[in-house]
């Protein structure tokens, strides 16, 4: 297994170079950069990704470190648009001030040699340290993806496993029906509908409708705190839940469907054993195989990528809509820096969905097989 594990670590390196390079490039061909941006806000034409972004974001650019991304230099009137007209040697400092003055490799050379080193810049319009940034918003984001995952979870596995054994019964058609709507329904509009209902909306006025504790929670007692703190999160992970349960339960149905007809299931029963017995028992181990090591993937997966519209709609400052921002006003140190921190954890948790594998199940030997 350490030789497996050091091979798989040893292969993140190239995959995360891999994904750096690619990504890097792309942002070259896309229009617009920071010095564009700061063109349009000189010119009044930026538009800003939320309100709170241009009370934050106007920051000098000349305070702003070299960092990846962007277009290179060249005359104001032929290279960026909205330049006409000022001073090319303007627009040449602010191109020093980026880091834009020097060649594409050298640029991103200089920022995967910071990045080895988790050094990730400063922000362009943020003015602070991005690695600061991250920290900041990733109670936020935690909370969203433990709640929601472990939620999911405790849910699906005890229903997959209803479903398995009543195969065919009318609790499985009906359940499987409501596990095809709660799919089917985007968690962005479920967020609305409880809004709608819950939050004050039209209905009911149950739920508070933004941030994740209320003003002054600082000075309440402890379980206050605890209790205003959950009375945040109910909507927000339920929206995100509704549609999270759907995949993973029918996932841990169909594993136990697998594993009942086999013939040590089939040996168990003969030899008198209990139907509790032989489900929790002998089946379950195997059955859960598969989804008790996916555990640390999905977790990233929802962490990371799934409560970016949550975020927004319910006014939750987390790494989703730190990142959205980002790519609205080419915070290239941010959304670089965050691009590699992210991708470094999830291949992380890839190799540690691969160790639980083994943990859950011994027979397992991935020292047998190459990567």
């Amino acid at each position: 297994m350490l030789a497996y594990i050091i091979r798989r670590l040893l292969l993140i390196i190239p995959t995360l170079f891999g994904i750096m390079v690619i990504n890097f490039l792309i942002v070259q061909i896309a229009p617009g950069g920071p010095i564009e941006q700061i063109v349009a806000r000189m010119q009044g034409t930026a538009v800003e990704a939320t309100a709170r972004i241009g009370g934050s974001g106007g920051g000098d650019a000349g305070s702003a470190p070299a960092a990846g991304g962007g277009t290179g230099g060249g005359e104001a009137g032929s290279r960026y648009r909205g330049a006409q007209g000022l001073d090319p040697a303007f627009i040449k400092q602010l191109e020093k001030e980026f880091g834009f003055d020097k060649p594409l490799h050298e640029r991103f050379v200089l920022m995967m040699t910071n990045y080895a080193q988790f050094d990730f810049g400063t922000s362009y319009f943020r003015d602070r340290r991005v690695m600061d940034l991250v920290l900041d918003k990733m109670p936020v984001s935690i909370s969203l993806g433990l709640w929601t995952t472990l939620i999911t979870y405790l849910v699906s596995i005890p229903l997959g496993i209803a479903k398995a054994r009543r195969d065919g019964h009318p609790f499985d058609v009906w359940t499987s029906g409501a596990v095809i709507v709660g799919y089917a329904i985007p968690s962005f509009l479920f967020a609305v509908l409880l809004i709608v209902v819950f939050a004050g909306g039209r209905y009911l006025d149950w739920f508070p409708l933004r941030g994740l504790v209320s003003e002054g929670w600082a000075d309440m007692p402890w379980w206050r705190q605890i209790l205003d703190y959950l009375w945040h999160m109910a909507l927000p992970v339920m929206a995100m839940v509704i549609g999270g349960f759907a995949g993973l339960t029918m996932l841990t149905k169909n594993s136990f469907l697998e594993e009942i007809n086999k013939q040590y299931v089939i040996t168990a029963r003969a030899k008198g054993l209990g139907e509790r017995r032989v489900l929790y028992g002998h089946i379950f181990r195997n059955a859960m195989l598969i989804v008790i090591a996916g555990f640390p993937s999905a977790f990233i997966g929802i962490l990371f990528t799934g409560a970016l519209l949550i975020e927004v709609i319910f006014s939750l400052d987390g790494l989703g809509l730190l990142g959205f921002e980002a790519a609205i006003n080419r915070d290239y140190p941010v959304m670089f820096g965050t691009l590699y921190f992210f991708t470094l954890m999830g291949l992380l948790m890839n190799l540690l969905g691969d160790i639980m594998y083994v943990v859950v199940d011994p027979r397992i030997d991935f020292d047998a097989r190459r990567v």
